[in-house]
């Protein structure tokens, strides 16, 4: 699906209100339904835990160590299958925090804003996304637990950024979405058999992240550049910190995956700690990157933070 999503100035008025209305429109005439758009019941959409389309492909950073490669076929479908129950998990968690941190940037808002009307089609295509993540885990059952207890603290103070410092809400948006929309369209183009359940939630959501992540880009293209110097100091180093921790939550195995097969934490460090993982995780977060680079937020000194987090290109 076509968005508008290019380096241009979102400054104008005109240009940026006709972008709502596409967005607006493409709300309107190209949306889904957890429970219509998705044949839940359809046998072969059923969740067999030995299936082997949920073993994890050879290329993946835990997919190519010695470790996963040595468990029986049995056992690494399963794990398989957990990790993805696990990402949902975490996914509709994200949501959450996503969902309310869209009232709180509505609240402000005055009558007859475009914005409003885009916000709350935002959140009811998120609703629509927690509501099929969370079938999906269940219908698992498969105990996945998702963020860590503290990430949930932390994740209810994310929240209210919609309302006091907006930008740095909607920087939060693409920490948690580009890394898993990069990492959804290589696993659909591929070219590699998947389970037609996961399959076709991925498609569902990547058609609908689109929508969300060009506003998201060219809210910030529009607000960032007017915020005040205190403010922009402080989105240079908050940016990378929040871009860093939300790729490793999305990119990474869950701690209960780990717990519940034994995995060494050696084989971690082996997995994630490759050139070619980190080059992943990089990948992930090129767009958002270039995003920081066109806003004057990737200044030197800031460049040192990007750095520590491991994500500078």
């Amino acid at each position: 699906m076509t968005v508008i999503d290019t380096p241009r100035t979102m400054t104008d008025d005109a240009t940026w209100h006709d972008m709502l209305d596409r967005l607006n429109r493409l709300s309107v005439d190209r949306h889904f339904d957890a429970y219509e758009d998705v044949p839940w019941d359809d046998p072969d959409y059923a969740i067999d835990p030995a299936d082997p389309r949920w073993e994890l492909p050879p290329d993946s950073p835990l997919g190519a160590t010695d470790w996963y490669r040595e468990q029986p076929p049995v056992r690494r479908a399963e794990i398989g299958l957990f990790d993805v129950a696990s990402k949902m998990k975490v996914g509709l968690q994200f949501e959450n925090v996503l969902k309310r941190g869209l009232l709180e940037f509505a609240l402000e808002l005055p009558d007859r804003t475009p914005e409003f009307r885009y916000a709350y089609h935002e959140l009811i295509e998120e609703a629509q996304h927690s509501l099929m993540f969370q079938e999906f885990v269940n219908r698992t059952d498969l105990e996945v637990s998702g963020m860590r207890a503290w990430d949930k603290r932390a994740a209810r103070r994310i929240a209210k950024l919609g309302r006091r410092f907006p930008a740095a809400f909607f920087f939060f948006v693409l920490g948690g979405e580009d890394p898993i929309d990069h990492v959804q369209r290589e696993v659909l183009g591929s070219g590699r058999e998947l389970h037609p359940l996961l399959e076709r939630i991925m498609r569902i959501h990547v058609t609908e992240e689109a929508r969300h992540l060009s506003f998201a880009r060219n809210y910030l293209r529009r607000r960032v550049p007017a915020l005040p110097w205190r403010r922009r100091q402080v989105l240079k180093v908050q940016v990378p910190v929040t871009l860093g921790v939300m790729a490793a939550m999305m990119l990474r195995p869950s701690p209960a995956l780990v717990q519940r097969y034994g995995m060494p934490r050696s084989v971690l460090r082996r997995a994630y700690g490759t050139a070619e993982a980190r080059a992943g995780v990089v990948a992930s977060l090129r767009k958002v990157r270039d995003l920081c680079d066109e806003l004057g937020l990737r200044t030197r000194g800031a460049r040192r933070v990007w750095r520590l987090m491991a994500i500078d290109g």
